[in-house]
């Protein structure tokens, strides 16, 4: 029996379809009062049991009679104020997730940590699985949040835990496009005019659903594995989604010293509406720079070929489009 943290979670639902599809027994965890809007489809064919990362006695109860865990629930921000929060989710969950599997002598662990906690450096172009975390104005405080969770898991695996983990890049994925990456695409629908210089590393969430099945069901552990479609402009991303939606594509690009200013004033904005920044300094920090993930591990581990950019983008096109029409 597998369960599956942050369930009700954008790419906790598309591994929680995947378990279906593959008939493999599963329980389903989220807080309690939580949205599960993205599985409404396939209510009846989930148990769902209440558990909290943040409450080690909540997760002692929510994986009883489970033999291993798939640890999706996290979070995601770039926004300076969220750093306290971002380490306690983060860390202090992932923490609280090991503990909890070998109290219980769980034997499985899969975690899904993200191409942040590889660590960036300035002269660096290509990142795989073996690149060492140093210090650096180009690591977020969310990389550093996700980083300091992996050395959780790697603790649990010197402890006897078997754990491997997963590292996507930005995954794109049909949606709630208020939440997580998939403002891109409301960015795009809503015809913004601005883009920036830089690149995207990008990756379908099935894709990450099936490398997350895969690799839990292997004999690797003490490892992780890059998960990484492929990498583009941001100009290039904007410019095909924009087709495939009908909608005019960016034209104005932003220098990175006009963003610097933006991200101050979008901070004090931030702090008199209470609103979140739409551009952090950490965002336009990051603006300008080229950086792309090697996927060539797990292509060659699992024999496993990725979904086309034009194939993910062309679905969750559609998908909005469809969602719009309802709407409207």
């Amino acid at each position: 029996m597998v369960a599956v943290t942050g369930a009700n979670g954008l790419l906790g639902s598309f591994v929680i379809r995947k378990l279906i599809d593959t008939q493999t027994p599963f329980i389903a965890l989220k807080r309690e009062n939580s949205d599960i809007s993205l599985l409404n489809d396939v209510a009846n064919k989930i148990t769902w049991r209440d558990g909290d990362i943040l409450n080690p006695e909540s997760l002692y109860e929510s994986f009883s009679d489970v033999t291993g865990v798939i640890h999706c629930a996290a979070m995601v921000s770039f926004n300076p104020r969220d750093e306290e929060k971002l380490l306690s989710v983060n860390v202090e969950g992932t923490r609280n997730v090991v503990n909890a599997c070998l109290v219980l002598d769980i034997k499985r662990l899969l975690h899904v940590s993200s191409v942040a906690a590889l660590g960036r450096q300035k002269d660096q172009t290509r990142i795989d699985e073996t690149n060492l975390w140093k210090d650096s104005p180009f690591n977020t405080v969310y990389g550093i949040s996700k980083y300091k969770a992996e050395l959780e898991v790697f603790r649990g695996q010197e402890e006897g835990l078997s754990t491997v983990i997963v590292n996507p890049s930005v995954i794109l994925a049909p949606g709630n496009w208020d939440k997580s990456s998939a403002k891109l695409f409301k960015y795009a629908w809503k015809e913004r005019p601005f883009y920036t210089d830089g690149s995207l590393n990008y990756v379908d969430v099935r894709d990450v659903a099936s490398i997350i099945y895969q690799l839990y069901f292997s004999t690797h552990e003490g490892e992780r594995f890059i998960a990484s479609g492929g990498t583009t402009t941001i100009k290039t991303f904007f410019d095909t989604l924009c087709t495939l939606l009908n909608k005019k594509a960016p034209g104005i690009k932003l220098s990175k010293g006009v963003l610097q200013i933006v991200a101050k004033l979008e901070l004090w904005r931030s702090y008199l509406t209470g609103s979140a920044p739409l551009i952090t300094q950490e965002t336009a920090r990051l603006a300008d720079t080229f950086f792309s993930y090697d996927n060539h591990k797990v292509k060659n581990a699992l024999q496993y070929q990725f979904q086309t950019v034009d194939d993910t983008l062309g679905w969750c096109a559609e998908f909005y489009r469809k969602q719009t029409e309802l709407k409207n």
